[in-house]
C-alpha cells in the first residue's frame, strides 16, 4: 500500500516537472482535486472508518461471519474463514492506511498551515482527527498484530516500511489518546455537517476519546507485564468522563439515498441479492436466553414464527432460514465505531474481581447497565429488561462464559468488538463452519502485497509474532 502511494506522488511530481506551465490548466482534471480542503478530508475518513466497520462486503471483511453473528447461504469460502481468495487482508489494510489514516495525516498538515484559524480551533482539530485515527490504528493492530507505524507515512526514500511491536504501538496509543482528550477543549474543532459524528460537540468528543481510552487499558489488561498499564489507563480514562448515555454514542448515521448509504443496505438490498441469513451460533444464543433483541436483529420471516439460525459455515437456503432483521435493511442505519453498552461492559470487566480497577461501582452493577444500555438502544421495553436481568441465566454470577455472551450479544452491529470478545474471552462457544471444520481466526493473516514488495520486513514481523498464520495469537489473547 506504502508503495503504490508513494508511486503515484513520484509518477505526479515527474509529470509536473515535464509539463509546460502554458499547459498547466489543460492538465487539471476538476472532477479530482490535487488540493483536498482538510474538511474534506476529515469528513471522508471518518466515512471511510465507519462504512469499513459496518460492510458485510465479503471483499472488504468478514467480521460478521468471524464473530458469526451471520453465515452465508451460497458461497462458503468466507464463513469458512478463506482470508485470501478475494484479498479481504489487502483490501481491510489499504482501506484503514490510505483511506483513512493517510487523510486524516494529510488533513492535519492542512489544518496546521490555514492561517484563518486560531491556535486553538487548530488544536482541537487536530484532536479530533487524533482519536480517529488512534480507533483506525487500533483496528489494524488488533487484526494483523505487529505493523507499520512508525515508519507508516515516511519521506519518499523509505518504501519498504519497518513493522512495530504491536505492544509498543498500543502504549504509544495509549499516549496519543490521553493528549487528544485533553486538546479537545481547546477550541472549536470540526462542526457542522463536516463532523458527521458529533456535529461539532466537543464535550461528547472528549467523552469519545475516554472511552477509547478505556477500551485501550482492557484489551491490554490481560496481557503479561501490562496489568499496571491497563490499571492506570482504564483509572484515568473514567476519571475523566466516558460515555454516560446513549446519546453519548459515537455514530454516523448514513443517508437515504446513495452513495452516502449504510453498506449494509447495499449488501441486503440494493444488490438485490440473497447471500446471507442469520447464523445458528447467534440464533441459538438468542433463543436459548428469549432476548427481547431477537425482533431488532432478525427478521420475523418464517411461517412457523422461529427463529432458525443458519448453519454456520454451511449451505443454507435463503427460504428456510431466519434473515436479518428490518433495521439493518436500512439505508440511514447507524454506523456504530463506539456505544454506551461497550463502555458500561468495559467497566464492568475492569471492575470485576480479577481487575478491581477503580471505575465507581461493582461488577455487577456496570454489567446490567451494560445489558440495559444495548437494549434501550434497540427499543425493548423497561418491563422486558427487568425481567431479562432477573432471567437465572443472565443474573451476573461472575463467570467470564456469561459476562462474554451478554457482551457478545451487545455487540451484534459492532461485529469487529464482538470478535475481540471471543478472543479475549475464549467465550462464548462458537461453531466450527460446517464445510472446513476450520478454527475461527485469532488475527488476519499480512495481506500478500507486503509479501512480495516488502518481503524482508515483513518476513522479520512474521517471525516477530510467530508466523504470519490466522493462529497465531496477538500479545493481549492470553490463554
Amino acid at each position: 500500500m506504502k508503495k503504490y502511494i508513494l508511486t503515484f506522488i513520484a509518477l505526479a511530481t515527474l509529470w509536473s516537472c515535464q509539463t509546460d506551465e502554458q499547459y498547466e490548466d489543460l492538465n487539471k482534471d476538476p472532477k479530482n482535486p490535487t488540493d483536498v480542503a482538510a474538511d474534506f478530508l476529515f469528513t471522508n475518513a471518518t466515512v471511510e472508518l465507519t462504512s469499513q466497520m459496518a460492510n458485510p462486503n465479503v471483499n472488504l471483511n468478514i467480521f460478521r461471519f468471524v464473530a458469526q453473528y451471520w453465515t452465508s447461504t451460497t458461497y462458503l469460502d468466507e464463513p469458512n474463514y478463506d482470508l485470501t481468495n478475494r484479498g479481504i487482508p489487502q483490501n481491510h489494510w489499504n482501506r484503514l492506511y490510505r483511506w483513512v489514516i493517510f487523510n486524516l495525516e494529510d488533513a492535519k498538515t492542512k489544518v496546521q498551515e490555514d492561517e484563518t484559524l486560531s491556535e486553538g480551533e487548530k488544536t482541537a482539530r487536530i484532536a479530533q482527527m487524533e482519536v480517529l485515527e488512534v480507533y483506525a490504528w487500533q483496528i489494524l493492530v488488533d487484526t494483523f498484530g505487529d505493523i507499520p507505524y512508525s515508519e507508516a507515512f515516511g519521506t519518499s526514500e523509505n518504501i519498504d516500511p519497518a513493522y512495530d511491536d504491536a505492544a509498543t504501538i498500543y502504549e504509544d496509543l495509549i499516549s496519543r489518546i490521553d493528549a487528544a482528550s485533553g486538546n479537545l477543549s481547546a477550541g472549536q474543532g470540526f462542526a457542522g455537517a463536516t463532523d458527521a459524528i458529533y456535529g461539532g460537540d466537543m464535550a461528547k468528543w472528549e467523552k469519545f476519546a475516554n472511552s477509547l481510552q478505556l477500551r485501550l487499558a482492557m484489551q491490554i489488561s490481560d496481557a503479561d507485564g501490562y496489568e499496571m498499564l491497563a490499571q492506570e489507563t482504564a483509572e484515568d480514562a473514567y476519571s475523566d468522563g466516558v460515555f454516560e448515555s446513549n446519546a453519548d454514542n459515537a455514530t454516523l448515521e448514513f443517508q437515504a439515498a446513495p452513495p452516502n448509504t449504510n453498506p449494509l443496505w447495499e449488501d441486503l438490498v440494493q444488490s438485490g441479492r440473497s447471500d446471507y441469513v442469520a447464523a445458528n451460533t447467534a440464533v441459538d444464543a438468542l433463543n436459548e436466553l428469549d432476548d427481547p433483541r431477537r425482533s431488532a436483529y432478525l427478521d420475523d420471516n418464517l411461517s412457523s414464527g422461529e427463529y432458525i439460525g443458519g448453519t454456520y459455515g454451511g449451505s443454507n437456503s435463503f427460504q428456510n432460514y431466519t434473515h436479518v432483521g428490518e433495521a439493518f435493511r436500512e439505508p440511514t442505519h447507524p454506523g456504530i465505531l463506539m456505544d454506551y453498552a461497550e463502555v458500561r461492559f468495559l467497566l464492568a470487566d475492569a471492575a470485576s474481581d480479577d481487575n478491581n480497577f477503580a471505575v465507581g461501582g461493582t461488577a455487577e452493577e456496570h454489567y446490567e447497565a451494560a445489558i440495559t444500555a444495548s437494549m434501550e438502544y434497540w427499543g425493548v421495553s423497561e418491563g422486558e429488561i427487568e425481567d431479562y436481568l432477573s432471567d437465572g441465566d443472565v443474573a451476573y454470577d461472575g463467570s467470564d462464559e456469561q459476562f462474554a455472551t451478554q457482551f457478545w450479544l451487545a455487540m451484534y452491529d459492532n461485529p469487529f468488538q464482538g470478535w475481540n470478545v471471543w478472543r479475549r474471552f475464549d467465550a462464548p462457544s462458537f461453531n466450527l463452519p460446517e464445510d472446513t471444520g476450520k478454527e475461527v481466526p485469532l488475527r488476519y493473516t499480512y495481506p500478500v502485497n507486503e509479501q512480495n514488495l516488502n518481503n524482508a520486513n515483513w518476513s522479520a514481523a512474521s517471525d516477530a509474532i510467530g508466523g504470519d498464520d490466522q493462529q497465531t495469537p496477538l500479545f493481549w489473547d492470553e490463554e
